[in-house]
């Protein structure tokens, strides 16, 4: 199902796979079947999206990105593939982010530019991803920081504002 509201330009679509309303699908873009694209995603041209695949709402999905196939994608990953953006930049260096199969991203993830995050690798919500992911992986984050009491503000000659626990 593709729904009325989407714009998808891609004939490379596998079947029995749903993209939702307000998404773009760039006209090269391959995406496989049984997938649940949701809504609000943006899917560039040199992507390939294997089969069994979810990407919740508000997904980027940007040239050079592989994804194999039985991958969740929460909602809101960001996903990089410039590691110094500049605009209008047309000599950029793409580097690619391969996610392996049956590996689960969680919401409001960011995924740096060259990673691969390995087979069966499970991202908590929230985490940023700067290397590589080893397959069977459980990738969390602190939910809580440590408190800090009181907070010494400190601005140098190069407007640098650190914070230090006084």
């Amino acid at each position: 199902m593709i729904h009325q509201l989407s714009d998808v330009q891609s004939k490379n679509i596998g079947e029995n796979t749903d993209i939702w309303q307000y998404c773009v699908v760039l006209k090269n873009a391959v995406i496989g079947k049984n997938c649940n694209i949701c809504s609000h995603c943006f899917i560039e041209n040199d992507v390939v999206i294997g089969d069994n695949v979810t990407i919740k709402c508000g997904v980027q999905i940007w040239n050079g990105i592989r994804i194999e196939d039985n991958v969740f994608i929460g909602p809101n990953v960001t996903f990089c593939n410039d590691r110094y953006p500049v605009s209008k930049n047309k000599n950029f260096k793409l580097e690619p982010v391969i996610i392996k199969k049956g590996a689960r991203i969680g919401a409001n993830s960011t995924i740096l530019p060259g990673v691969t995050i390995g087979e069966n690798a499970l991202i908590a919500a929230g985490s940023i991803v700067t290397k590589d992911i080893a397959p069977n992986t459980k990738y969390l984050i602190p939910i809580t920081p440590p408190p800090i009491q009181n907070v010494a503000i400190y601005s140098d000659k190069r407007n640098l504002v650190r914070y230090y626990a006084a």
